[in-house]
C-alpha cells in the first residue's frame, strides 16, 4: 500500500490539472476564493466597525449621563448605571487617584490615570488594562467641579466583544469560506462532469470504431448546442471516411484488375515465344507485347496523376488563354475524325497549363473513341466563367450514367466495345483537375452524341481570386 499511495496521488493530480474538468474546477475555485476573500475581509471590517461604534456610543452615552447628573448636583448615586450603559465608571482626580467609582469598578486602579495627570480634557482610546477581562474602549470628560473636588475626570469603559477583539469572527468567516469553496468545487466538478458525459460517449464509440466497422456512428445528444454539433460533425467525418475507404477499396481492386490483364497477356506471349523455334517470326509478338507495355504505362501514368491530385501537391499556376491553348493542341494532335473549333479570344483562366492540356487531351481522346464522323470544340466566356465544350456525334451517354462515367475505372459497355484498351481514368482525372481550380465538368444535354462542358473561373473574376487565396 505504501508504494501504491504516491502513485495514486500522482494519478489524481494528473487528472485534476491535466483534464479540462479538473482545470475548470481549479480555476473556478481559485476565482471564487479570491472573490470570497475580498467579501469576507470587507464583512469583517464592517462588523468590527459596527460593533465598535455601538461600544463607542455606549461609553459616550454613559459619560454624558453621569456628567449631566453631577452637574445637577447628584453625588455617588449618579454612578449607578442603567441597562443600556456600561457599569465600568470611575471619577479620577487630577492626581490620578480614583475618588469615586461604580460598584463594578470599586477597588480597581484608575482608568486613564496618565491622561488625567497630563491634563487632558478628553480621553477617547482603546486599552487593555490588566485588571479587566479583555480590552475596553475608554471615554472620559474633565469636570471643573464635582462633589469630589475640582478638576476631575469622569471615565467610562465599554468592553470590546470577543467577536471583534480576538479571533472568533475571522475563524467563523474562514470556516464559512471553506464550506462555500467546497460546495463550489463539488458543484463545478459535478456540472462539468455531466456536460462531458456525451463527449465520453463519443470517445468510447470512437475507441471501439475499428471493431464495429466503418458503418458505425457516434450517438448524437439532442441538446441543440455545441455537443450536438460536435457529434454531427464526427458522424459526417465518419461518413466521408467510409466513402473514401470504399473508393480506395474499389480503386485498389480495379487497378489490380486493369494491371493484371496486360501483364498476363504480356507474360503469355513471351512464354509462348520462348517455345517457338529459332526461325520464328518475332515481330508480331514484339508488337503485341509493346502494345501491352504501352497500356501498362498509360495506367501507371494515370495512377500517378491521380495520386498527385489526391495529395493536392502544389504545382505552378499561370494565366492561360483557353482558346489559344485549344487551337495549339488541336493543331498538333492527330485525329481519326475531323475536329472543328469555334474559339473566342481573350478567355483567360488561372491554372497549371500542363493540367489544362491533360484535361483537353482526355476529353478529345474520349470524343475520338465515340465520334462517328466529327468533333466540335468551342471556347466562350459566360459571365465570370470560361466555358470549354467538346461535342462528338456518337451515340451519347444515357442520362442515368452521366455521373458514373466520372467514377474511377468506370467504363460503359459501349466504351469497352469500341476501345478495350482504355483505362477508365481519363474522365475522373479531368473532373478532379477542374474541381481543383474551382470549376466543374459535366455532361450536358445534346441532340446527338455527348457534350462535355468544362467551366473554369475567369482569371480576373472574384471566384478565381478567392481560389488563389486573394
Amino acid at each position: 500500500m505504501a508504494t501504491e499511495s504516491p502513485e495514486t496521488v500522482r494519478r489524481l493530480l494528473r487528472r485534476l490539472f491535466l483534464s479540462v474538468r479538473g482545470r475548470a474546477t481549479v480555476i473556478t475555485v481559485a476565482v471564487s476564493a479570491l472573490v470570497l476573500a475580498l467579501v469576507f475581509v470587507l464583512l469583517m471590517l464592517l462588523a468590527r466597525d459596527w460593533t465598535r461604534n455601538n461600544v463607542w456610543q455606549e461609553s459616550e452615552q454613559t459619560v454624558e449621563r453621569v456628567v449631566s447628573d453631577i452637574t445637577r448636583g447628584r453625588g455617588v448615586e449618579s454612578l449607578d448605571t442603567g441597562p443600556d450603559e456600561t457599569d465600568l465608571v470611575q471619577v479620577v482626580g487630577s492626581d490620578g487617584r480614583v475618588v469615586a467609582a461604580s460598584e463594578a469598578m470599586r477597588g480597581r486602579p484608575a482608568l486613564a490615570a496618565d491622561e488625567v495627570i497630563s491634563g487632558k480634557v478628553l480621553v477617547d482610546e482603546t486599552g487593555c488594562p490588566d485588571f479587566l477581562d479583555g480590552c475596553v474602549r475608554l471615554f472620559g470628560t474633565r469636570l471643573a467641579w464635582s462633589p469630589w473636588g475640582a478638576n476631575v475626570m469622569v471615565v467610562a469603559a465599554s468592553p470590546l466583544p470577543t467577536l471583534v477583539n480576538v479571533w472568533l469572527l475571522p475563524l467563523g468567516l474562514m470556516l464559512t469560506m471553506t464550506g462555500l469553496l467546497a460546495l463550489i468545487a463539488w458543484w463545478t466538478w459535478h456540472t462539468i462532469g455531466r456536460a462531458f458525459v456525451p463527449i465520453d460517449a463519443i470517445r468510447a464509440e470512437m475507441a471501439d470504431f475499428g471493431a464495429r466497422g466503418l458503418g458505425h456512428r457516434v450517438p448524437v445528444p439532442q441538446t441543440g448546442g455545441e455537443l450536438q454539433g460536435l457529434a454531427e460533425t464526427v458522424n459526417a467525418t465518419l461518413e466521408r471516411l467510409e466513402e473514401a475507404t470504399e473508393r480506395e477499396r474499389r480503386f485498389v481492386s480495379d487497378a489490380s484488375h486493369d494491371l493484371r490483364n496486360p501483364l498476363a497477356g504480356l507474360q503469355t506471349r513471351l512464354e509462348v515465344a520462348l517455345d517457338e523455334p529459332d526461325d520464328f517470326e518475332w515481330r508480331p509478338t514484339i508488337e503485341s507485347a509493346l502494345r501491352d507495355t504501352r497500356r501498362l504505362n498509360e495506367i501507371i501514368v494515370d495512377l500517378l496523376e491521380l495520386s498527385r491530385l489526391d495529395a493536392r501537391a502544389p504545382v505552378p499556376v499561370e494565366r492561360s488563354d483557353l482558346g489559344e491553348l485549344v487551337r495549339r493542341e488541336v493543331g498538333r494532335r492527330p485525329s481519326r475524325v475531323p475536329i472543328s473549333t469555334d474559339l473566342e479570344d481573350g478567355v483567360t483562366v488561372r491554372a497549371n497549363t500542363g493540367r489544362l492540356i491533360r484535361v483537353l487531351g482526355n476529353l478529345l481522346s474520349n470524343a475520338e473513341r465515340h465520334a462517328e464522323g466529327r468533333i466540335e470544340v468551342t471556347v466562350a466566356r459566360d459571365g465570370d466563367d470560361a466555358v470549354l465544350e467538346v461535342l462528338d456525334d456518337g451515340v451519347g451517354v444515357p442520362e442515368e450514367a452521366r455521373e458514373r462515367v466520372f467514377e474511377r475505372f468506370s467504363r460503359l459497355r459501349e466504351s469497352r466495345d469500341r476501345d478495350p484498351q482504355g483505362t477508365g481514368l481519363g474522365l475522373p482525372i479531368a473532373r478532379e483537375i477542374a474541381e481543383i481550380y474551382g470549376g466543374t465538368l459535366r455532361i450536358a444535354d445534346s441532340p446527338t452524341g455527348a457534350r462535355f462542358v468544362l467551366r473554369l473561373p475567369i482569371a480576373d473574376s472574384r471566384r478565381a481570386s478567392v481560389r488563389d487565396g486573394g
